[in-house]
């Protein structure tokens, strides 16, 4: 028997698809109703139904993460950074494919049996076909951003979801992918779910470009925008041809810039059909850029852009994630950081000792590093999440004989359970079902003379944990499908933030690869525990602030102090990068820091609630029209926002006290934001 709120919803579900609403009763967005007309006329699901999730067969999932495994490569990085930026609101960050079938997630183990339970798990099958409204599935139908709060999802056993989930699309505007960050049991509002909304579409745009870039890498690519400062940025127009000026693809910026011309209509043109030079001009100017610079460029109407040429790299592509990782410095045009992963950078050298900075417990650390780096010895590494473990990884290989090869970083943790001991051993062609003509080469064979870095080794399934110790003690690979071994020269650096003798003790870690690790056990000191604190916040928001001069209030200095740091570094990086990016006059104040780390109830991401229904409603339209995300005037985060202010202050008669406390703001912050808008008092006639 259905219990009283599934049977309501399904009322009201039917209700309103049937446009038989009642008088005063609240109407979904225009995508949630036509999901559920598409529900209930298309594929005849019925409201009440209770069943679990269709999950493929493990070797079909194989086959479609072996399909996009660029794509998972790519989007791993940003999804574990998407997930920092939410982790306190017990969400889960998934990636499904073009069909709705979930591909990798990453959430915390503590929620992860959670999730499981919900179906929102590797392999389920979240179509609206299958599953009815819900972020993915509708996403995929829509080809839009799209948030499914609690009951808008279709089904009643759905009700407790809320979803935000953005399209991936390829560069000739297929639909990849979906990228959906979810929570179970949520009780917060739908205008929580803008923050995580925009988040996701940010880090699905960025996904979106960086394959571009990667996809033709051994093309010509021209990086271009209307305004300097955007290019680098989300917003850039990304343009492909080949060494006859014949246009390959562009992305959905560049269509927008141009103006009325279609993908299609693209990819019949030359460059010079479409901007006024010659194409050995253009190319000249790949030669001549200095230091990331940007030039002047018109195009046959005479409109102009700002343009920048990349090359095809034949010879030696950075692997994207550890060009996100290690980017050296940042030119003031690649002030968003996010498009600067996707530059082919040759990353800079990491100095190991000036890890030490002035603390004890790391001057320890570096020294114990520097005797064993030309060494046959395994470091371990411990830590809490966010220690910088990888970065001293990368450090200790840069100070060994070992710095001209390569450096290969494998997460046993971000990888799906069914693909890490392909992305280790590699396999040879005909592995499996899938798998790559070429075959692949895995991260043990890619790192041959190098240093191979195991990092959340406590991660590692237990049958791969009796391969790699193969591989240690009698130092050859042998791929999937293959028969003859591949000797192999590397140093291992391995990093936890788990106790591996507890596992070994609870039978999960074998004991003998626990022996084979630990040749030096170092843990690193987490950041609440730093001697050097001030100047480890002092050196992060120099690097955060991309070039521009940005000092701390004595208040919001405190507050950074006094904070315990449960995601260490990690953290502190987020947190800088986003304040120096809202202060105002160069200068962070308290009320530009979250607010469990300057005292407030107030969550610092949130948005006052009359602000918030601005931007509820601007921001969909914004993003279902196909317009980019712009850090400028023309975003619709700003206008809503803008927008809300002027009718605030309106209802109050422009009353600066009444106006802020209404708001939730303080009169300082809500200043800043008349001078950010442009907003100025009426003068009086």
């Amino acid at each position: 028997m259905l219990d009283r709120a599934a049977s309501q919803h399904a009322s009201r579900v039917m209700s309103i698809a049937r446009d038989h609403a009642h008088k005063g009763e609240r109407l979904p967005d225009a995508a949630i109703a036509r999901s559920w007309t598409r529900c209930i006329d298309g594929y005849g699901l019925d409201p009440t139904l209770n069943r679990r999730p269709l999950v493929v067969e493990r070797t079909m999932l194989e086959s479609r993460q072996e399909h996009l495994r660029d794509l998972i490569d790519i989007a791993r990085v940003e999804m574990d950074s998407l997930y920092q930026q939410i982790a306190g609101s017990g969400s889960a960050i998934l990636l499904s494919d073009a069909d709705g079938v979930i591909l990798n997630c990453v959430t915390s183990p503590n929620l992860a049996r959670m999730f499981q339970g919900a179906g929102l798990w590797l392999g389920a099958n979240w179509s609206e076909q299958h599953e009815g409204t819900n972020g993915i599935g509708t996403c995929v139908v829509e080809r839009q951003p799209v948030t499914v709060h609690r009951d808008e999802h279709f089904l009643s056993s759905h009700i407790g979801l809320a979803c935000s989930a953005a399209p991936i699309f390829d560069a000739h505007g297929k639909l990849l992918a979906v990228l959906d960050a979810s929570s179970v049991n949520s009780r917060d509002s739908k205008q929580s779910q803008f923050h995580a909304l925009a988040l996701a579409t940010m880090s699905a745009k960025t996904i979106e470009n960086c394959c571009f870039q990667r996809q033709f890498s051994q093309s010509w690519v021209l990086r271009f925008h209307t305004r300097p400062e955007f290019v680098g940025l989300l917003s850039e127009g990304l343009l492909a041809f080949d060494g006859g000026g014949r246009i390959l693809a562009g992305n959905q910026s560049a269509l927008n810039q141009f103006g009325q011309i279609s993908r299609e209509e693209l990819i019949q043109l030359k460059v010079s059909d479409i901007f006024d030079l010659s194409l050995d001009v253009l190319m000249g100017r790949s030669s001549q850029q200095t230091n990331g610079g940007v030039w002047p460029l018109l195009d046959r109407r005479g409109h102009g852009y700002f343009a920048m040429l990349r090359a095809p790299d034949v010879y030696n592509v950075t692997p994207i994630s550890v060009a996100r990782r290690t980017a050296p410095s940042r030119s003031p045009l690649q002030t968003g950081g996010r498009a600067a992963a996707c530059l082919d950078v040759t990353p800079p050298r990491m100095d190991l000792s000036g890890l030490a900075g002035g603390d004890a417990a790391m001057a320890f650390n570096v020294r114990c590093a520097q005797k064993v780096a030309n060494r046959n010895v395994t470091i371990l590494l411990n830590g809490e999440t966010g220690t910088g473990k990888e970065a001293f990884a990368k450090a200790i290989h840069e100070a060994s004989d070992r710095a001209d090869k390569a450096f290969v970083a494998i997460n046993c943790a971000s990888i799906p359970e069914n693909l890490i001991e392909s992305e280790l051993f590699g396999y040879k062609h005909g592995a499996f079902t899938g798998a790559r003509r070429e075959g692949m080469r895995g991260k043990i064979l890619q790192a041959h003379g190098g240093t191979l870095f195991l990092d959340e080794i406590g991660d590692m399934p237990p049958h791969l944990q009796t391969r790699l110790l193969r591989v240690l003690e009698e130092r050859e690979v042998v791929p999937l499908g293959g028969e003859t071994p591949i000797p192999v020269d590397l140093h291992v650096v391995s990093a936890t933030h788990r106790n591996l003798q507890e596992l070994v003790a609870a039978g999960s870690f074998r004991e003998d690869l626990f022996y084979r690790l630990n040749g030096l056990v170092l843990t690193l000191p987490a950041l609440r525990q730093r001697q050097d604190l001030r100047e480890v916040i002092r050196r992060v928001l120099a690097a955060e602030a991309d070039g521009q001069t940005v000092r701390l209030s004595e208040e919001a200095h405190a507050a950074l102090l006094g904070y315990a740091w449960p995601g260490n570094i990690r953290q502190l990086r987020n947190i800088l990068r986003t304040a120096s990016a809202l202060c105002e006059d160069g200068i962070v104040q308290l009320d530009d820091l979250p607010a469990e780390i300057a005292g407030r109830t107030q969550p610092a991401m949130s948005v006052p609630p009359r602000l918030a229904l601005a931007c509820e409603a601007a921001v969909p339209m914004s993003l279902a029209s196909g317009a980019d995300i712009d850090a400028g005037e023309s975003s619709a985060l700003l206008s809503a926002e803008k927008t809300a202010l002027l009718r605030e202050l309106e209802q109050h008669r422009w009353n600066m006290t009444n106006t802020a406390r209404d708001l939730g703001l303080s009169r300082n912050t809500l200043y800043r934001k008349l001078k950010k808008h442009g907003i100025t008092p009426p003068t009086l006639s």
